[in-house]
């Protein structure tokens, strides 16, 4: 069979020559358990027939050198570009280069299917990447290393994830609506194909039920892009109903400032009239008159923490912690306060 003089042969070439998946092929040189002998044989055969410019096994393989291909496919705001600012920052403490593929337009780039295959890139860390589940299991059989920050949707127990307690966090700034008398609460969620806002609404949720309150969908608004002008457009829905909430939580800190706008154009007192809160903790939450309670997200920490884990990999070490959900903080400021009596 031709081959390259001098190249070492890569898990696609010998997949290609014995007709097996890549993923197969992973497993045996892996030394995975469920593998069928037979195929097994084949693909120790064509390793054999390779000698030195045999794919590495498991075990032998080197530090992976090279760039950090860093993903952010969105505009690198307060909330984007603190997690990049920090990556950055980390992998220089590391004497590595990052490579960054970044603003709106990059959604629709074909990245992931020939990212292993640059030779200049050891690994990548993908930030809420837009891609599909399928697409990341792919990359991940050609064993190429990377780190997700905030998936988008639920990711394969063993792709490595880095997130904050979304759960937690909303339940935490429920409660604290809860206690302050607040039962008709009004939910501006995110897009609700997002794991983020799964794990919010569920975390808004559980305190209302414990205090006796059922959720009612009139109460509840979803948009696709978490912006200020949906959070205005949502939280105006909200307030124009017959019997208007007594409180609104916002996905994010945006959509937070656009219900403000939303509560004063219709003569509302914030928060004597009506409590608000966001999530996030980005600048604009402490720019508003009366400032955002809201929930802090570790989004530094979550940066460098990507950066470690990824760091890991490229040095061969096995993870045991695959995925790893950081602390948020509830940040009560002057934006809520008691349930105004009817």
């Amino acid at each position: 069979m031709p081959r390259t003089v001098g190249v070492r042969a890569t898990v696609r070439d010998i997949a290609a020559e014995t007709g097996l998946s890549i993923a197969t092929v992973s497993r045996v040189l892996n030394g995975a358990a469920n593998v069928a002998p037979h195929t097994r044989d084949l693909v120790l055969q064509a390793v054999h027939r390779r000698g030195d410019k045999a794919p590495l096994r498991r075990g032998e393989l080197p530090p992976a050198t090279g760039a950090v291909y860093v993903r952010c496919p969105y505009v690198l705001t307060d909330y984007f570009g603190l997690i990049v600012s920090s990556i950055a920052e980390t992998i220089e403490l590391h004497g590595r280069q990052m490579l960054l593929n970044a603003g709106e337009a990059a959604q629709t780039a074909a990245v992931l299917p020939t990212l292993a295959d640059r030779p200049d890139v050891a690994g990548a860390i993908l930030i809420l990447p837009p891609e599909s589940p399928d697409d990341l299991v792919r990359l991940r059989d050609q064993q190429f290393p990377f780190v997700v920050i905030d998936p988008r949707t639920l990711a394969p127990k063993d792709i490595v994830t880095v997130s904050a307690a979304h759960f937690a966090g909303a339940r935490r700034l429920m409660s604290h609506l809860v206690e302050l008398g607040h039962r008709r609460v009004g939910i501006i969620g995110g897009p609700p194909e997002w794991l983020a806002n799964d794990a919010r609404m569920a975390g808004y949720v559980a305190p209302l039920a414990d205090a006796g309150v059922l959720p009612t969908p009139e109460l509840v608004r979803h948009v696709n892009e978490p912006n200020t002008d949906n959070g205005y457009r949502a939280a105006g829905e909200l307030l124009d109903l017959p019997d208007r909430p007594t409180a609104l939580v916002a996905f994010n800190d945006k959509m937070a400032v656009g219900a403000l706008a939303a509560a004063h154009e219709r003569g509302l007192r914030v928060p004597q009239d009506l409590s608000i809160a966001g999530f996030d903790d980005i600048d604009v939450s402490r720019a508003t008159t009366p400032m955002l309670t809201t929930v802090r997200q570790p989004l530094q920490e979550m940066g460098r923490m990507a950066v470690t884990m990824l760091m890991r990999l490229l040095d061969r070490h096995t993870l045991e912690a695959v995925h790893v959900s950081l602390g948020t903080e509830l940040v009560i400021r002057d934006s809520t306060a008691a349930a105004p009596r009817r």
